[in-house]
């Protein structure tokens, strides 16, 4: 896979090499609170994710990195399913200092049109916890629209949180 270039961020296939930074940036409490599976992260559980997920075709994750090569986030495609040509979209950030930069925005726009034209993808879906505004408006910047509520999700840490499910048909 060759990199994809936008404007403001180019987004690259992960490598084991970037474990350590997934790793820290899973562990930024700002990260780790927009997640259902809030455990500390580690890298033998990222390592896994990589063997059973990545390599198996599961999951495209990227790597969103500045223009200036710096990496500081990811986004991926989660429960890939060829027979029916869809997958669940997830993001994250994990520099603090690259929040509000509209990268989010453009890798949502950079992925969405990979999953369309690369991987045959033919619907998204994404889980954005209510009152997560900022992530919802990427979102909706992105084409994802409003499908139903999920009341009283648990997360891993025994919180209980409402979640909107979103879609976009691509």
């Amino acid at each position: 896979m060759e990199i994809i270039r936008g404007e403001k961020v180019d987004l690259r296939q992960i490598t084991y090499d970037d474990t350590p930074l997934v790793v820290k940036w899973r562990n930024n409490l700002r990260v780790r609170n927009n997640f259902i599976y809030r455990e500390v992260f580690t890298e033998e559980i990222h390592n896994g994710w990589m063997k059973n997920k990545v390599e198996t075709g599961e999951v495209c994750q990227l790597i969103i990195c500045e223009k200036s090569g710096r990496p500081v986030g990811s986004v991926y495609l989660r429960d890939i399913d060829e027979d029916t040509h869809e997958a669940e979209y997830g993001i994250f950030i994990g520099e603090d200092d690259a929040t509000g930069k509209g990268y989010g925005n453009e890798s949502a726009e950079l992925m969405c049109e990979y999953a369309k034209k690369e991987l045959g993808l033919k619907k998204l879906i994404l889980r954005v916890f209510v009152g997560n505004d900022a992530a919802r408006k990427s979102y909706e910047h992105a084409g994802f629209t409003w499908c139903k509520d999920l009341p009283d999700v648990k997360c891993s840490d025994g919180e209980v949180k409402d979640m909107i499910l979103m879609e976009k048909i691509l």
